[in-house]
């Protein structure tokens, strides 16, 4: 039996699958099953895939929901333990999957999710918020159930008690987290499980994915609210806390009308996500809103750096963003 599975939804990522592909092939961990569940695909995705020699399973794209196409990969693994990672992402280390299920020597934990970093494409707010949501630190246990299916990993045996909730337009990852720390089950932050995601969207792409997962936390917390006063709040303040940052790269000429633009369509996406669909903890509301009181003097690669070598990629025509 394999140690664990690796389930990766794509659509049209014949731009980013060869590299992910590649990076689990560096892995230490070698006893891996990989399986895609592409929705209808109409770019190289699926031949990539097959170079590689995974296994593929297909949705059709009116059935899509990322917890349906989930639940569709992991019927088809056979592995205890089910990693999942978005097509648009790639290991940094060898040691991802290794690092990843580590946790797992704990019975009690149900869930793991590692680090995320942004691409050269990536926008400078979004790059704020990867600092902001998976830090250089690890926790064991934290207190809330943030977590990410871009780069996460579960027990099967639990997902075969509760599989991941298809009615959700997002998050569900976090509706799943929620269940899981409600019957005692754990979860854990790995930092060094560090991938890098690449997103490159539009600006109607990033205000359609805040709305999308407005809506879909409505759902998972009915009584709370998210009015026009929080909009603006919330605007102003992580505008402020991205400026002060791009000020001390010497970033700030060039961005700082990308950073209202962005931060423009996550919380008016936000908003209109909240208006068209429980109680939440602060600890939530901080990690999903809230700037840090004192941003972060890093850029790039001059982060926490480990003793450990990144993989060592070799560009090809398909990988290329």
């Amino acid at each position: 039996m394999p140690v664990c599975a690796v389930v990766i939804r794509a659509y049209n990522e014949a731009q980013h699958i060869g590299r992910l592909l590649e990076g689990i092939r560096h892995q230490t961990l070698r006893d891996v099953e990989v399986i895609l569940v592409d929705s209808g695909s109409t770019d190289a995705t699926v031949a990539i895939a097959k170079r590689y020699g995974v296994k593929i399973t297909h949705i059709q794209p009116q059935e899509f929901t990322f917890g349906r196409s989930l639940n569709y990969g992991i019927r088809e693994a056979t592995a205890p333990f089910i990693v999942m990672a978005s097509a648009h992402v790639y290991p940094v280390y060898p040691d991802w999957l290794e690092r990843l299920l580590e946790p797992f020597e704990d019975a009690q934990v149900a869930l793991t999710y590692g680090k995320q970093r942004g691409h050269a494409v990536t926008k400078f707010s979004e790059h704020q918020i990867f600092r902001r949501w998976y830090p250089d630190q690890s926790i064991p246990r934290q207190p809330h159930p943030f977590c990410n299916n871009a780069n996460a990993a579960i027990r099967r045996a639990l997902w075969e008690q509760h599989p991941y909730d298809e009615s959700l337009p997002a998050l569900e990852d976090l509706a799943w987290a929620r269940w899981a720390q409600a019957q005692g089950y754990a979860i854990s932050y790995v930092a060094e499980a560090e991938v890098i995601h690449v997103h490159r969207e539009t600006w109607r792409g990033i205000y359609n994915r805040y709305r999308r997962e407005g809506m879909a936390f409505k759902q998972i917390y009915p009584h709370e609210r998210f009015g026009l006063r929080d909009l603006v709040r919330l605007w102003v303040s992580n505008v402020w806390n991205d400026w002060h940052v791009a000020r001390r790269e010497g970033v700030w000429r060039r961005e700082w009308w990308n950073v209202m633009r962005f931060r423009w369509a996550q919380f008016w996406g936000t908003y209109q996500g909240y208006r068209q669909s429980g109680p939440l903890t602060w600890a939530l509301r901080q990690t999903f809103y809230y700037p840090q009181s004192t941003p972060p003097v890093v850029s790039g690669r001059e982060e926490r750096q480990r003793d450990v070598a990144p993989i060592p990629y070799h560009e090809v025509e398909d990988w290329e963003v």
